[in-house]
Formats: structure tokens, sequence, C-alpha cells
């Protein structure tokens, strides 16, 4: 994007993005109870948000079982959403470089980095709390996502960044709110949840902004780039990992997690509203829908 084009564009919605980042930001140090200890029968995250939860092996499995399996699922979404937060910041980076210090945009793409870097934290910190490994997206896709952060730009960057929290934007708000779900999850999520609608409304600007005036065949090329990052995020989630940590039947787990009917529409109800929009920006193309279609985002 030139610098003519970043001139020209509406300024408004970064100022009042960092209107609201003055007013309502946390700080997860201290909003969080690191030092409570973990009640036992607390799940990691809502039994339904589980991988597993309508299955026939759910319905075999002891409540210790479940507990186990959901601690370790939302510490497995919570390192992939690090490790995709880390590939944000560079884009982000990227994209401001030598960009005017006194544009509200600038300040705000700032900002949201310096957020990114508390919810990383705050995640790493649960984990650890958790006593939970990392868990990792596949060497492959760490090494593909090592090209894509590289390269990545204007509208596939910021594509990528919204599908990615829009997808645990639904769950949190979900977690925020279980009753039964550690404490330590509900406020980490209320946090993230806050703060990352504004990074949702940066996003959707700046895609609206890169869409105007590109020509069909980059639009398309955008779409199913887009659609690729959505297809690695939803299967990279959850480790097959987590299903071992619960004494589970890793094969059968894996079997049953990849046909649940009852995952498959909590994706879908999860993704409405992101579908909506990338609709309308023009980003919801024949071949693009066919990949959301395979991991049930539509």
């Amino acid at each position: 994007m030139t610098t003519a084009e970043r001139t020209s564009r509406e300024p408004d919605v970064s100022r009042r993005l960092l209107q609201s980042a003055d007013t309502l930001s946390y700080d997860p140090a201290t909003e969080i109870d690191w030092d409570a200890p973990l009640p036992a029968g607390a799940y990691g995250l809502n039994p339904e948000w589980s991988t597993l939860y309508g299955t026939p092996l759910w319905d075999e499995m002891t409540k210790a079982q479940r507990v186990t399996l959901t601690r370790h699922e939302v510490c497995s979404i919570m390192s992939t959403g690090i490790w995709f937060e880390m590939i944000l910041q560079q884009m982000i980076l990227r994209d401001q470089y030598a960009h005017d210090p006194a544009d509200p945009e600038f300040r705000f793409a700032l900002t949201e980095i310096a957020d990114e870097c508390r919810h990383s934290i705050m995640f790493a910190r649960i984990c650890e709390k958790l006593d939970v490994p990392a868990y990792f997206p596949h060497r492959a896709i760490l090494e593909a996502a090592r090209v894509f952060k590289a390269t990545a730009r204007g509208e596939v960057a910021y594509g990528a960044t919204l599908v990615a929290e829009e997808v645990l934007d639904v769950m949190q708000r979900d977690w925020m709110r279980g009753e039964n779900v550690l404490d330590i999850v509900r406020t980490s999520s209320k946090i993230h949840v806050v703060e990352e609608s504004r990074h949702m409304t940066f996003a959707r600007h700046e895609i609206r902004a890169h869409m105007a005036g590109i020509s069909p065949r980059r639009r398309r090329r955008a779409a199913v780039l887009i659609a690729l990052v959505a297809t690695v995020i939803v299967r990279s989630m959850v480790n097959h990992g987590v299903y071992r940590a619960a004494g589970l039947d890793v094969e059968r787990a894996v079997r049953e997690a990849a046909h649940n009917p009852h995952r498959e529409a909590m994706l879908r109800s999860a993704c409405a509203g992101l579908m909506d929009f990338l609709s309308q920006a023009g980003l919801l193309t024949r071949p693009a829908v066919a990949l959301y279609r395979r991991v049930h985002l539509i």
C-alpha cells in the first residue's frame, strides 16, 4: 500500500480503538490470581467445547478423564494461540515499518502488538500453572508458517489474523461464563475477549482498505490463502497428545473427534459472523468455501 493510500485512509477507527485501549485494558499479572489453588473438579473449558463431547467415548470417560482432557485441550488451544500471535506480531510490524508514527493507525498497531505480548505471556503462565506440556503444530506447518509470516501482506495478513481471532473469540465467550470452568481460564478469557474485540475491528478495517480496487485475480488468491490459514489453524488447535494425557486410546479418540457432529455444529455456529464478513468483503469464493467446509466452518 502506497503512502498516498495510507494518508487518504479514514483515521477515526484507529482513534476510537486507541481511546478504547486507554479506558478498557487489563494487566493479566494483576487481574488473575496466579497463586489460587486449582479446584480438582473444574474443567479447563466448557465440556461442550471438548472435541469429544457428544461422542460414545465421552460417555465412557470418567469425570477425572474429562477434566484432564479439557485442561490439556485448553492449553493446546492456548499454545496454538501463542504460535499464531507471534506470527501476527511480525506481520503487523512489517506492515507498519517506516509508517508515520503520528498516524493513529501506527499507534494502534503498536498497541495491538503490546496486547498480544501480554496475551501470550498470560497463556504461557496458564499452561505452566496447569502443568501441561507445550503443544505445537506439526513440524511441517511450523516451517511453512515461517514463509507465510515473511511474505503475507495486506488483506491476506489481516484476513488470516481475523480468522484466528474470530474462531477463538466465540469459544472464549462461552468459557468466561462457564461456572464449571477454572477461574484462571474464565478470567483470562474475559481479558482476551475484551481486548481482541478491538483487534478484530482493526483487522476488518484493514481488510476493507486493502480490498478496495484490487484485481479479481488478487481477490481470488487472497480468498484461498486466508481459507488455507483457517484450515491449518482449526486442525492445529487440539494436538493429538491431549488424548494420551487423559489416558485414552489415541487412535479411537482422533477418529471420533474427527467425525463428531456436535463439534462440527459448534464450529459452524462460532464462525457464522466471520463467514458473513468474508462474503461481504468478496473473500468467500467457491474454492475458499470448499476449504472452509473441510474443517466445518461453513
